[in-house]
């Protein structure tokens, strides 16, 4: 492991250059832009554009020669419907062009240049706790009229949560989250409490306390509060921070994932980041059940009934449906002191991934003003998401008569609407409550995300922030 590897590290290459900089222009031109652009060009510069097969595609870059090397470039920027279906696609040119300053021209609409730049910084992300990794050593200056500090600081908000998922259990376990939880809030100087081990009994977290009692690595919850004045948000990570499925032990095929079962916490504390850096004006509270699911003597088994905080009783009917257990405490905590805005993240089921596939997350809400913001700054920000519905009519399903409630009802079916109904129910009806059931993993390497652990939603809800605290 590199040494000077830590969360919340400085990356250069995830920074804007400065404005004042010297920079060689990047030129943006559409397909049906390009003879016109060329016919712009000195003979000998539109001769090497064409030589090197430039025709625009969105991300595809042409350097244009100069007396005294590369005086700058072409970044096309494709047809509209190829830029629809390829999100972040401007961010390949971080990684093509030669090391220095760079700076876009022409007039941008504004959304474009702030995905373009967001892109450029994501692009310049790299995991290197275990194995160097250089990254792109094109720098971009921060176009004019975005806010430079902003952007970096949901870059590097982002680069937290990834770093916290792509770490192995080995180095993740419930002590190193709460390390992570710690440094984040030294450096926003907030604060930060802990009740742990059998403390959680004491202390009325019975579900948190059985789900993580079996591993030698104690379950957690983890609270973090920032902010004196303004509205107050409540956000809640599930932080499982390896997932055996429990007595219900997964195949190994199914558990080859499971360092990201605390994609939620990751999410949510790159989401904390994002707000305490850029000095939002609001009240924050933080929730972290953190726990290892883990096979022993004294495994919670399927069959057994569990009293959680809010007093429900839950039947187990398995114990690789543990999320939704931690998470119920947590919220049940949580909603003991009402917020304006609830939110939980969890990569709870693999029924939304059947539904959506691995990057559209859907978000459950009763508050349709709530959804029509996500909806809306979902497409804003290039953070996709999908609202689903809290259906009524399965209720009964997760109602399993010998207890209040089934934590894995039969059937297969609706696992992502059920798991968000079990979830609703340690919720008051009058708080705002939006779940989020995120994958938290980039299965194959894209434009600014990297194969491997990704945060997803915690843009679109930063940028709807203002709108739905209001």
């Amino acid at each position: 492991m590199p040494a000077e590897f830590s969360f919340l590290a400085d990356r250069p290459a995830m920074r804007f250059a400065q404005r004042d900089e010297a920079s060689r222009p990047l030129i943006p031109v559409a397909p049906d832009g390009l003879d016109a652009a060329l016919a712009e060009l000195p003979p000998a510069q539109a001769a090497f554009v064409k030589a090197q097969g430039f025709n625009a595609g969105v991300g595809q870059v042409a350097l244009l020669p100069g007396a005294d090397g590369v005086e700058g470039a072409l970044l096309g920027l494709g047809a509209p419907a190829k830029q629809a279906r390829d999100r972040f696609g401007l961010a390949r040119a971080a990684g093509a062009l030669p090391e220095g300053a760079w700076k876009l021209t022409g007039a941008w609409p504004a959304e474009m240049a702030e995905e373009a730049a967001l892109g450029w910084l994501l692009a310049g992300y790299r995991f290197g706790r275990y194995a160097e990794s250089a990254p792109p050593k094109a720098r971009l200056v921060c176009p004019e009229g975005l806010d430079a500090a902003r952007l970096e600081a949901i870059a590097e908000g982002e680069a937290f949560t990834r770093d916290l998922i792509n770490t192995p259990a080995s180095d993740m376990g419930p002590d190193e989250l709460e390390t992570a939880a710690r440094l984040l809030a030294e450096r926003h100087s907030a604060t930060i409490k802990v009740v742990k081990g059998a403390d959680l009994l004491a202390q009325n977290f019975p579900m948190i306390h059985a789900v993580g009692r079996a591993s030698p690595r104690a379950p957690r919850l983890i609270e973090l509060n920032w902010g004196g004045e303004g509205p107050a948000l409540t956000l809640v990570g599930k932080g499982v921070c390896f997932d055996t499925g429990g007595l219900n032990l997964k195949p190994g095929a199914s558990m080859g994932l499971m360092k990201k079962d605390m994609g939620g916490s990751a999410t949510v504390l790159g989401l904390a980041h994002m707000i305490m850096a850029t000095g939002a004006a609001l009240r924050l509270r933080v929730l972290i059940p953190a726990v290892e699911n883990s096979v022993g003597g004294d495994s919670f088994r399927p069959g057994d009934i569990l009293t959680s905080r809010k007093g429900l009783t839950v039947e187990i009917n398995n114990t690789d449906a543990e999320g939704r257990l931690v998470l119920a405490d947590a919220l049940a905590y949580a909603d003991e002191t009402p917020a304006d805005l609830m939110i939980c993240m969890a990569t709870l089921t693999g029924a939304a991934r059947v539904a959506l596939g691995p990057d559209v997350p859907p978000f459950y809400t009763d508050d349709d003003g709530v959804a029509e913001a996500l909806a809306k700054a979902s497409r804003t920000v290039a953070d996709p998401l999908w609202r689903m519905p809290f259906w009524e009519p399965y209720e009964a399903k997760i109602e399993p008569g010998i207890a209040d409630l089934d934590n894995a009802p039969s059937g297969g079916m609706a696992g992502s609407i059920t798991a968000a109904l079990f979830l609703r129910r340690f919720v008051t009806e009058t708080q705002r409550f939006v779940h989020f059931d995120i994958y938290g993993w980039q299965p194959a390497a894209a434009p600014a995300r990297p194969k491997g652990g990704v945060g997803q939603g915690a843009r679109a809800i930063f940028a709807a922030l203002p709108e739905v605290l209001t």
